[in-house]
């Protein structure tokens, strides 16, 4: 999926809003951050410039089970580690475990 086709499917959710609130972090790739929320509560979010990866908020269940499907999904460090999430590798294909 591409950057484009990816954003429109964020914001087709319901009060979905986006914005870039990292402008004056330090590092480029951080003021790149595109954010997805849903009443200022964040559930998305990628780099606008490289889109190497998502993060996605889940369930710790829906993580799990992701993780252990494909090669290409990862925790999501980047979020609350207790809500649940997973970080996507836009680069590698959604392959299988076998």
């Amino acid at each position: 999926m591409d950057l484009k086709t990816f954003r429109n499917r964020c914001l087709s959710l319901g009060q979905a809003t986006e914005k870039m609130p990292f402008d004056k972090a330090k590092a480029d790739y951080d003021k790149n951050l595109l954010v997805f929320s849903v009443l200022d509560k964040w559930f998305c979010f990628f780099n606008v410039e490289a889109f190497d990866f998502c993060d996605i908020k889940c369930s710790p269940e829906e993580s799990q089970q992701l993780q252990d499907q494909y090669e290409g999904v990862k925790p999501g460090y980047h979020m609350n580690k207790n809500i649940g999430s997973v970080s996507i590798s836009t680069r590698m294909l959604l392959t299988p475990k076998f």
